[in-house]
């Protein structure tokens, strides 16, 4: 366990006192898998806390729902408190858990700086070797590779992407030991099928079958749209890359390839949609009401989504200028922000999709028993 319930932070006692209340009224537990995982408990260890945080997509119908939601003295405010709990919980997984605090208060500068850092590197590097060759227009296969080895670029993304992967598996460890959940849950088929169904199709990120609540009380379906968008548009960018690394050593075929091919088709629609999607997800947190946001969290949040939409509007704008002179400083910058977004992606909202996808493996594992002990009953 991360925290011992000796030690609980203000919104974990917060957030006990919440599900207290709600496990006595059980007015919303048609709303989300929230409240009918929380009626399976009388009392709440930390795990279990921050296993209903994360299990929480933080639509709102609870609080626009609830009787006792302020002005009244209960003062329930379960998305914000939640909220507050899951990006506690972020840092108290994440590995090594010292640099949570400092992606946490300074998120978007180190990011940008890591951006920068690298774009200069990589162009300092050229212009060490041949000045002339910032500016230079090239044309066809291997072109990149005039401004970085291929075998350098793969080195230098290699170690950052393996970074982010141990990163993730050690924080996965630690909150699936945290909530309890022993690791042979993981080799059952239904619980691990019904979670991807209900990732996949974000089904609790409706409101109860109504949509999320954002400035007022007309819920919508914006916030699921832009999640779909950016989580499509993050799975294409992986696919192209994965396309274009068998093309290279595979096929012996070397990037830029042309506009139809898979690996740039691929990349344009997801580079569109991790574009288009994290700039609606920010506009819609922008109009949402204060009461359904823990106000702490803004920094990293922040970062994740401008990593997204810095790494995509470079390489859109890399594929429009490939054989211009402005190459060589969009593949700089493009390089440097995907380096950035995986550096980054460890200690920040990324790591929620992660731990809500194991929150609904646990969540369709207790269902799954529950409706099992009903029947034989």
């Amino acid at each position: 366990m991360q925290r011992s319930d000796m030690q609980r932070s203000e919104a974990l006692t917060e957030a006990d006192r919440l599900m207290t209340i709600c496990n006595s009224c059980r007015y919303c537990e048609g709303l989300c898998a929230v409240f009918p995982a929380m009626e399976m408990r009388r009392a709440f260890t930390a795990g279990d806390l921050n296993y209903l945080a994360n299990l929480c997509h933080s639509c709102g119908a609870c609080y626009v729902d609830c009787q006792f939601s302020p002005p009244h003295e209960f003062n329930v405010r379960v998305p914000s408190v939640l909220a507050q709990v899951r990006h506690e919980s972020y840092a108290d997984y994440a590995w090594p858990r010292a640099l949570a605090p400092l992606f946490r208060r300074n998120g978007l500068a180190i990011a940008l700086i890591t951006v920068l850092s690298i774009a200069a590197f990589i162009l300092g590097f050229v212009a060490l070797n041949d000045p002339t060759a910032l500016f230079a227009r090239r044309h066809g296969p291997g072109s990149f590779y005039a401004l970085m080895p291929h075998n350098a670029m793969a080195l230098l993304f290699g170690a950052a992407f393996l970074w982010a992967i141990v990163a993730f598996v050690n924080g996965a460890r630690a909150f699936w030991n945290d909530i309890g959940e022993p690791a042979s849950t993981l080799a059952q088929p239904r619980p691990l099928l019904q979670a991807v169904r209900d990732a996949a199709s974000l089904r609790y990120l409706d409101g109860g079958g109504v949509g999320c609540y954002s400035e007022d009380e007309r819920p919508s379906d914006n916030r699921r749209f832009y999640h779909h968008l950016t989580f499509w548009g993050f799975m294409l960018c992986f696919a192209s890359t994965s396309v274009a690394t068998l093309y290279h050593y595979l096929l012996h075929r070397e990037a830029p390839y042309p506009l139809w091919d898979l690996p740039v088709v691929l990349g344009t629609l997801g580079g569109l949609g991790i574009v288009i999607g994290p700039l609606g997800l920010y506009a819609a947190k922008r109009k949402r009401d204060p009461a359904l946001l823990d106000g702490g969290s803004r920094g990293m949040d922040v970062a994740f989504l401008a990593m997204l939409v810095l790494t995509g509007a470079t390489g859109l704008a890399l594929l429009l200028l490939r054989e211009s002179s402005a190459m060589s400083a969009l593949l700089a910058l493009h390089l440097g922000a995907v380096f950035a977004l995986f550096v980054t992606l460890p200690y920040g909202k990324f790591v929620h999709g992660l731990y809500r996808f194991l929150a609904l493996i646990r969540y369709a594992k207790e269902r799954h028993g529950d409706a099992q002990q009903t029947a034989s009953s």
